[in-house]
């Protein structure tokens, strides 16, 4: 059976923004000022800086994408730290730690995150009454998403 049990106070939210999308990641953020206040906010260096300088947002920064944030907060997703990924990636253009972006979005994948790409997926994301809510993550060394996988089967059958 589903848990609709009340969500915690706030969610874990990691935002990171391409260079070329920077710019839309504050516009978003500014638009969604109000909702994002009630969380505990992640990003990359330069995202995490921008956020705290123009919109006043509290957030813990994390090494600068090719420097290894990406790893960072993929590495924070893994550990159940991290609850919801907000990444606008630019795919017109070539980044040399592309493998790095790919590894992030897996892992988002793998541990059954919600993941937006784009600021129209992100404001659907962060209006979501579903917001409210609690979420179990997976975590696959464990099996728990086989087991979680078998309860949505007999709760789907009930």
């Amino acid at each position: 059976m589903p848990d609709h049990a009340p969500a915690p106070a706030g969610r874990r939210i990691a935002l990171i923004a391409h260079d070329n999308k920077k710019q839309d990641m504050i516009e978003w953020a500014e638009y969604n000022l109000d909702l994002l206040a009630g969380h505990e906010l992640f990003a990359t260096a330069t995202t995490g800086h921008l956020l705290q300088q123009q919109l006043g947002l509290p957030v813990t920064c994390f090494r600068s994408g090719p420097y290894g944030g990406d790893q960072q907060i993929g590495a924070r997703i893994a550990e159940g730290e991290i609850d919801l990924l907000v990444f606008l990636w630019d795919p017109l253009e070539p980044h040399p730690h592309d493998p790095d972006v790919k590894a992030l979005l897996r892992v988002a994948v793998v541990c059954n995150i919600p993941v937006a790409c784009n600021r129209a997926t992100a404001d659907f994301m962060i209006s979501s009454p579903l917001m409210g809510r609690s979420h179990q993550q997976w975590d696959p060394a464990s099996g728990q998403a086989r087991r979680n996988q078998a309860a949505l089967t007999v709760a789907r059958a009930g």
